[in-house]
């Protein structure tokens, strides 16, 4: 049990990321509370004033019209992560994710990933995530969309098991689980402590890494060449990541 408790808070401590400001966020050893992990998570940042807000419907602002606004992915796509040790297969899901997918096969699409590494990895006390996709390789960076000049961050967004629309904006309550879960092979985004943080930076769970659940946004998973993920080292070099089915259902902003 100790090694378990342990094994969490390392793992939550490492899946938020520092990324603009280079601040870090605290964290909490309970698996219910991983939305609050200490030092650095997959994509964090110190504050978020330039963040995206949380979509909200209203009579004037469906929710439909708030997200947009955002890069979305209309059904299914495949993309192939190239390393040097082979390439792994990851099925994206913007049925059920529509926004995290979306911005994932977006900045594929833009060739951001391409050269960049995994800089953090953790497989100790037992396995947790490969993480990678940082710009600046070193957890503090995003995407600076070259339209605007300024970083681009999109909303938390889980869908809760049985419900018919994704949640923004929140984390669920730990009664709930989501549809999409952190399975071995679940590709999701990083962020700070700060829901609508994410930007860029991404993880590749090692592991079933349940109490991340409803914590942070799954929006795919690894369907060929888990044994390569399992090999990445911190450091490793993504050679390149390229849509090979479905960009046809990438849609840009209206």
């Amino acid at each position: 049990m100790l090694r378990w408790i342990i094994s969490c808070f390392l793992a939550v401590s490492v899946l938020l990321t520092s990324c603009s400001n280079g601040g870090s966020v605290s964290a909490s050893a309970s698996p219910t509370a991983s939305a609050t992990a200490s030092s650095k998570p997959p994509t964090a940042i110190a504050s978020t004033p330039s963040a995206s807000p949380k979509p909200s419907a209203s009579p004037d602002n469906s929710l439909e019209a708030a997200l947009a606004k955002f890069v979305q992915l209309k059904g299914k796509a495949t993309v192939e992560l190239k390393l040097k040790s082979g390439t792994v297969k990851i099925d994206l899901d913007g049925e059920n994710a529509p926004v995290t997918a979306g911005n994932f096969a977006d900045l594929v699409k833009r060739g951001l990933y391409n050269g960049l590494t995994f800089h953090r990895v953790v497989k100790e006390p037992t396995p947790f995530v490969a993480q990678g996709g940082d710009p600046l390789g070193n957890g503090t960076g995003n995407f600076t969309d070259p339209a605007t000049s300024q970083p681009r961050y999109i909303p938390l967004e889980i869908l809760p098991d049985g419900a018919k629309q994704p949640v923004y904006g929140e984390i669920l309550p730990p009664t709930q689980k989501p549809k999409l879960r952190h399975n071995k092979g679940a590709i999701a985004m990083a962020r700070s402590q700060f829901p609508n943080s994410a930007s860029c930076q991404f993880y590749l769970a090692l592991d079933d890494i349940y109490f991340l659940d409803g914590s942070y946004a799954v929006f795919g998973y690894v369907t060929e060449g888990m044994d390569l993920v399992e090999k990445i080292q911190m450091g490793d070099r993504i050679e390149s990541i390229t849509i090979t089915q479905g960009e046809e259902n990438l849609k840009q902003p209206v």
